[in-house]
């Protein structure tokens, strides 16, 4: 099977029961480390819930990302453009980040907009100064043709997903394979992450676990680690320099939906 990222061979690793009742092969690439199943025949059943019961982390995940990407926005970005949380669910974090003052949009082919209606993303949007897109790299079934489809909007991605440890752990020894959902299909080591910025022409910078940033813009790798180590407390001073767009934000969308 040949890589999705580098198109190098792969080497199957092990497999693992999905769901429950397919057995899935993965495959892991000796040149990027990237680690894959086998084509995803099973999405259907996987995505009969497109938030995971388990998934508990969803709402406490939402309200710390708002304070960093905040911080990220206000000290390395434009915060006056426009902005997209890719894969956002029930667009919690987007409705978040409006209440902030950024104007945010939400974009999900797989759940419900119940929290920032009438903020859906248009591909007629400007480009835009930032994509956020958490939890969701690891679902991605052709991680390369997304990321580029993605970065025809903005060149700026910042994300998390958790980095596959290197050497490969054991399926019993690692959380994340989440065989029991089976929505999990893709895994990325920093090796994976560094060979596909260089093939986009941007810079990476990680916080070496979960958090990601691909970006256009020339940052210090000590830069970044301050925003992620203390973004939370810099966010409340930062967020005194927005406008929220709460209630005009209510008043734009009684007037469209007449309540």
């Amino acid at each position: 099977m040949k890589c999705k990222i580098c198109n190098s061979e792969t080497t199957e690793k092990f497999s693992a029961l999905v769901l429950n009742k397919h057995t899935v092969r993965y495959f892991l690439c000796d040149r990027c480390f990237f680690l894959q199943t086998e084509e995803p025949y099973w999405l259907n059943d996987a995505y009969r819930n497109s938030i995971n019961t388990s998934d508990t982390g969803v709402v406490a995940r939402s309200i710390f990302f708002s304070k960093i990407v905040t911080s990220l926005i206000c000290l390395k970005l434009e915060k006056d453009g426009k902005f997209l949380d890719y894969g956002g669910g029930y667009g919690l974090f987007t409705r978040l980040m409006r209440d902030v003052g950024f104007d945010y949009y939400w974009s999900d082919p797989f759940t419900q907009n119940l929290f920032a209606k009438g903020f859906e993303f248009d591909s007629r949007h400007d480009e835009l100064e930032l994509i956020t897109c958490f939890e969701t790299f690891e679902h991605f079934t052709d991680p390369m043709r997304e990321i580029t489809s993605i970065m025809k909007f903005s060149s700026n991605i910042f994300f998390s997903t958790e980095m596959l440890p290197i050497p490969v752990p054991p399926l019993s020894e690692w959380y994340y394979y989440a065989p029991e959902h089976g929505q999990h299909v893709s895994f990325y080591s920093s090796r994976t992450f560094h060979h596909i910025a260089r093939q986009l022409g941007l810079n990476y910078h990680t916080n070496g676990s979960d958090l990601h940033f691909l970006t256009k813009e020339k940052i210090s790798a000590a830069s970044f680690r301050f925003i992620i180590q203390y973004g939370k407390f810099l966010y409340l001073a930062l967020k005194k320099q927005m406008k929220s767009r709460t209630t005009a934000d209510s008043i734009m969308t009684a007037k469209i939906h007449g309540s």
